[in-house]
């Protein structure tokens, strides 16, 4: 095997905390400098500025501006990504004395910046996501200033995607093929492209040093610092995309990139240590080491008997280790990297369907599911979007809150979509902890992109570097060249400019495979590549090619079934009809807006703004934003606002109360109730696809978490709240479900139950047709009805079949008073544990719409019990049991062991729950409410 080596050995560098630079003379870290924010524009502003930072966020904590994410500032502050912006610094703690060489290393510069030092040009960058080393020696050494100036000044990205786009020559598309949300131009731009503006957040379009930054002297031969790598862990004979020998050695293959040169004869030893015993495993010399000068790597065999394995949440322990690799020149260490890592395969697998599963009723076509440790499993998760418009305000903390929030969840995987940023390495240690996949993408969504020889290398350079950095980590699974293109802009193209479509497809390939692959490829053995996040998977694998993914695209068999599928429909009445859903291997993408709760609202807005159809409320929501055309080329200003109306108006009660704020406090709580059905209603559909002829095997909702307080697709508000949907999905994303499917069509409900487990799952269900005032309904073929069962690994199995059209209308079944309540106990062994667990699981089905349903007051009551609540419904049946807090006590942020529940009458229910934020008192004045509250006039 042939050690790894970068794609390139010019531009992307980075400077990582797990990574020592040993034997550099003098590190400076910039962001313990003192900075200054100023703008050619504007030239009474000067502030103190910091690294990293970003302009927005320096301006507003010298109070020039209110906090951007209030009000309208989306539009109000349009003027800060309109004008340029200069950081400058004099900079402390240089050595002058001796021959060194001094260097500028910029973890990420944001994004058109010239850089200047003690007055000379030293460099340009124009790539948000990759790393800058400017060689500043001969400045320096010239330099007569006491305190040597850094300069870094930032040109209005606007400005200058407007320019570039205007050049002569420029690439252009066929018109309408590049989606455009507040700003035009961002798919010049190698920068967060939702930046710009998307459908759910701001367009703020923000400058700034963003990442940490050095200034590194070196100091004669050895003397190097170190500036990226890539760990590569994978079993002996691995191919990417394909399913490895799991009894095979394991390969270890390590590169160390420099600023500097290593110097020749440099050997390279690693370490390995059980981070639970903190004992060594094992240790040794690498061997074919290969130096390149600025980069040097060498390979070694591990014996598989020594390690553990790591494992996602679910599915076993996150088992992890520390790996050291040193470089030694004349036997002193004179460069050493160490990162965390764990012994893990994971595969995409996209193989064709194989006559074995043909056997077994599966549909033919190509298979699309993962594999981790050679054991196919069920990905549950949702997408993941930025958690700010502002990186640098984004904390480890503030990553860990959400990631615990997944976890919880019952979540395994992350789709991190591919037009916010590059993950921090932060992020990934915590997915490594807490075993949470990261499905990640380059930055491209919804454009065709250039593909001039210029933006090709900086592409080229931009991915290489990031696969280098995070290839690591356990938690990476899969790499995808960018996000929905096959599905929407080429398929366009072909529709609207069929003459112009061959030229573009091949410039989409040149882009997502030529270019894209190599960079996987070139840089891991052990991460699977797809040029798309939503695609058809590839027509052929073959290494012999130089791109072995042969993109399959459109080349497909009528009722065969491939890739996975990313859909979306916001007719409300389609909600809940299986028959518009997409039948197919794997959903990455699928969801419903909601609004966010009044709580949060009140982050954002005044008082006086607090009403369904309020300016700001409209202004706020991105979703066809306000002079969008509809199909019939009007302006449709209240579309998104429209279509939660709707659906709440079609499905539930309509909130009417007297009080104002309170009616849209309950309308706000509607529409996510709406989002919260739908996405149970949706994900267990899914689910019993598992053992359906589709094989369907993941479920990934769009969208997780926001990036601002206003009406989006998330379930986890921007504070942490968490919204009706995300309940509804912890639950449906239990381990053992019992799931109703209902065809509209022909009006049959099929009651499933559903396993993830890995072993055979037996047990009993159980269901009965109740009024909502609890008592039994319907003649005896709605009585209560018992069914044992058996679920292989990983499937689903009908339990019952019932016509409701005939129930509802022959058989004695009142449809405007009927509920199915189903509820499951069975018994399975939990992956890599020993002994059997008791799982239980309950659901529901409503006859009719609640909109139509012959509710009552269920007698909802609220104890508080030490470190928990228990609801009782004393009359009836309580829909969508809500446990809230008192407005007052906004401070709080309460996470609740379950939310959005129903109970039968007499049922009684003990919720645990965990805290954040300060309030005290609030536990006596948490109320609980259901949706039959909604029909009260205050």
């Amino acid at each position: 095997m042939v050690p790894i080596s970068p794609a390139t050995t010019a531009g992307a560098v980075v400077v990582l905390f797990s990574q020592l630079a040993a034997a550099a003379h003098n590190v400076i870290d910039l962001s313990q400098q003192k900075w200054t924010l100023t703008s050619p524009n504007h030239e009474n502003i000067s502030v103190a500025g910091k690294v990293p930072s970003h302009a927005h966020v320096d301006l507003y904590a010298a109070n020039i501006i209110s906090d951007p994410l209030i009000e309208l500032n989306d539009f109000d502050l349009r003027w800060i990504g309109n004008s340029n912006w200069t950081y400058t610094s004099e900079i402390e703690g240089l050595q002058t004395s001796g021959n060194l060489a001094s260097y500028l290393v910029f973890n990420g510069l944001d994004t058109y910046a010239a850089v200047e030092f003690c007055g000379e040009h030293v460099g340009n960058a124009d790539n948000q996501f990759r790393q800058w080393v400017f060689d500043i020696s001969d400045v320096l050494a010239s330099c007569t200033a006491p305190q040597p100036q850094l300069a870094v000044k930032f040109g209005a990205t606007p400005n200058i995607s407007a320019a570039i786009a205007a050049e002569p020559g420029q690439e252009t598309w066929p018109a309408g093929i590049n989606e455009v949300y507040e700003i035009p131009n961002r798919w010049f731009v190698r920068k967060e492209q939702s930046d710009f503006g998307w459908d759910w957040g701001p367009a703020f379009v923000p400058v700034g040093i963003w990442q940490p930054a050095y200034l590194v002297q070196l100091d004669g031969a050895g003397s190097v610092y170190v500036k990226n790598s890539a760990f590569d862990l994978y079993r002996k004979g691995q191919l990417n995309n394909l399913p490895p020998d799991q009894t095979a050695d394991w390969i270890f293959n390590a590169s160390v990139d420099v600023v500097g040169t290593v110097p020749g004869g440099a050997q390279m030893r690693y370490t390995i240590v059980d981070l639970d015993s903190l004992e060594e495993v094992s240790s040794g010399s690498l061997s074919d080491v290969e130096n390149g000068g600025d980069v040097i790597t060498g390979i070694t065999t591990l014996d598989p008997s020594q390690y553990e394995l790591w494992w996602p949440n679910g599915l076993g322990a996150q088992k992890l280790y520390n790996v050291t690799v040193d470089v030694i020149y004349n036997d002193e260490t004179i460069a050493s990297v160490n990162k965390r890592m764990g012994f893990r395969t994971i595969v995409l697998n996209m193989e064709p369907i194989s006559e074995l599963e043909l056997s077994q009723g599966i549909i033919n076509g190509s298979n699309f599911h993962f594999e981790v440790n050679g054991h196919v499993f069920y990905a549950k998760g949702s997408n993941f979007v930025p958690p700010d418009p502002f990186w640098p305000r984004v904390t480890f903390e503030h990553i860990q809150e959400i990631l615990a929030d997944v976890v919880d969840a019952n979540q395994n995987m992350l789709r991190v979509w591919s037009s916010g940023a590059y993950s921090p390495d932060f992020m990934y240690d915590l997915a490594d902890e807490l075993g949470v996949l990261l499905w990640c993408e380059f930055q491209f969504s919804v454009s065709l992109y250039p593909v001039a020889p210029a933006f090709l290398e900086n592409v080229r350079q931009e991915a290489v570097y990031q696969v280098r950095r995070v290839n690591h980590h356990p938690s990476l699974a899969l790499w995808a060249g960018g996000n929905e293109m096959e599905k929407d802009e080429l398929p366009a193209v072909k529709s609207q400019a069929p003459s112009q479509y061959e030229r573009y497809l091949s410039e989409y390939l040149l882009l997502f495979l030529d270019t894209l692959l190599p960079t996987v490829y070139g840089n891991s053995h052990s991460i699977s590549y797809m040029p798309c996040s939503t695609n058809n998977g590839y027509l052929e694998l073959n290494f012999s090619l130089p791109i072995p993914f042969v993109d399959r695209l459109y080349n497909t068999t009528p009722g065969y079934l491939y890739g996975d599928s990313d859909f979306y429909d916001y007719d409300p009445s389609h909600a809940f009809d299986i028959n518009k859903y997409v039948v197919g291997r794997f959903a990455n993408e699928f969801g419903f807006p909601s609004m966010p709760s009044l709580e949060t609202w009140r982050e954002a807005i005044p008082e006086d703004q607090l009403f369904f159809n309020s300016t700001m409320t409209v202004l706020r929501n991105h979703h066809y934003p306000p002079g969008s055309l509809t199909t019939n080329n009007t302006a449709d200003p209240l579309r998104g606002m429209g279509e939660m109306t709707r659906g709440v108006q079609q499905w539930y009660p309509t909130p009417a109360k007297t009080d104002s704020v309170a009616n849209f406090a309950a309308w706000c709580h509607s529409t996510q109730i709406f989002q919260a059905d739908f996405y149970h209603t949706k994900i267990q559909y899914y689910r019993a696809g598992s053992g359906l002829p589709q094989r369907q095997l993941g479920s990934l909702y769009w969208q997780l978490n926001d990036i601002w307080q206003a009406p989006t697709w998330s379930t986890r508000e921007y504070d942490g709240r968490w919204k009706v949907t995300f309940y509804a999905t912890k639950d449906i994303f239990q381990p053992v479900i019992i799931a109703p499917v209902f065809n509209v069509t022909t009006g049959i409900l099929e009651i499933f139950a559903v396993s993830d487990l890995w072993s055979d799952v037996s047990g009993e269900a159980r269901w009965e047709w109740l009024g909502y005032d609890g008592q039994p309904v319907g003649d005896s073929d709605a009585s209560v009805q018992s069914q044992k069962f058996t679920v292989s690994p990983v499937n689903s199995t009908v339990l019952a079949r019932m016509n409701i059209t005939q129930l509802t209308t022959s058989g004695g079944l009142p449809a405007s008073n009927a509920v199915l309540i189903a509820n499951i106990t069975a018994t399975g062994t939990s992956p890599n544990t020993q002994g059997t667990k008791t799982y239980t699981h309950s659901n529901y089905f409503t006859a009719t719409p609640l909109s139509k349903a012959n509710l009552i007051d269920p007698g909802l009551t609220i104890r508080h019990d030490g470190d928990a609540f228990t609801v009782t419904a004393e009359k009836g049946v309580s829909a969508f049991t809500w446990i809230a807090l008192d407005p007052k006590d906004a401070g709080a942020i309460v996470t609740f062991d379950d939310n959005g529940f129903w109970l039968r009458q007499g049922q009684s229910k003990t919720i645990g729950y965990r805290v954040h934020g300060e309030s005290s008192g609030w536990e006596s004045r948490v109320t609980v409410s259901s949706i039959w509250n909604n029909t009260l006039p205050s």
